[in-house]
């Protein structure tokens, strides 16, 4: 996405020698760098994410501050503060180490990708039926979060956030619905408020709040490409 627009975009990760946990290779890849965007995610979703989080921020701000690098970027959720769950209790510890440091940032929070519903579906399902509750969501495609990046990448640091978030409000039940039935898939979705980690979201936070950016890709257009 930023190499289509001009500007040169490394990637940094453990394959070509990069460890945000170890620290390990940091300074060399920040090195020169104007902006370092953290996209990197917790290998879980439980209470080891902090962590994951705390270790990876802390490291990445340390170098960037030696490196001189004049912005960081972050991907967040939706949201994420006002879920009583731990990987959304770790990911707002994430973003007030980026808020404490010493290096400007923008926050860039984006609802649930249009990707993720399998995987969402998977949690609470078998063979017969798969229980969503009925939380209101506003999904976006990773095509468009990916381009809310690359906008906050190359703009002045926000020292705050910018909430990006799909062009249509969803019941999560509708979503697998649609979803089901675009695969073929005949299973039945019941309506279980308890059913995973959206079942203690309260009313609509995962929904696209004033101001948001919102994306023009629906669903269904995404389905249909």
């Amino acid at each position: 996405m930023l190499q289509q627009h001009g500007h040169e975009a490394v990637p940094l990760s453990p394959s070509n020698g990069v460890d945000l946990l170890t620290g390990e290779g940091l300074d060399a890849g920040l090195k020169g760098a104007d902006v370092a965007l953290n996209l990197t995610n917790s290998p879980t979703f439980d209470e080891k994410s902090a962590d994951f989080f705390r270790t990876s921020m802390e490291n990445l701000l340390a170098a960037a501050q030696r490196e001189q690098v004049g912005h960081v970027v972050i991907l967040s959720i939706v949201g994420v503060d006002q879920v009583p769950d731990p990987y959304y209790r770790a990911k707002v510890l994430q973003e007030e180490i980026l808020r404490a440091g010493p290096v400007p940032y923008t926050i860039v929070r984006a609802t649930q990708f249009y990707e993720f519903i399998g995987a969402i579906m998977s949690w609470t399902s078998d063979s017969d039926t798969v229980r969503l509750p009925a939380t209101p969501v506003q999904p976006m495609a990773s095509a468009d979060v990916a381009k809310a990046v690359a906008r906050a990448a190359v703009g002045a640091p926000l020292n705050g956030v910018r909430n990006v978030a799909g062009p249509e409000v969803l019941r999560l039940d509708e979503w697998g619905r649609v979803a089901l039935a675009a695969g073929g898939d005949t299973r039945t979705v019941v309506v279980d408020p308890t059913a995973g980690i959206f079942g203690v979201v309260p009313g609509d936070v995962l929904t696209a709040p004033e101001g948001a950016v919102l994306a023009e890709t629906s669903y269904r257009e995404w389905l249909a490409r």
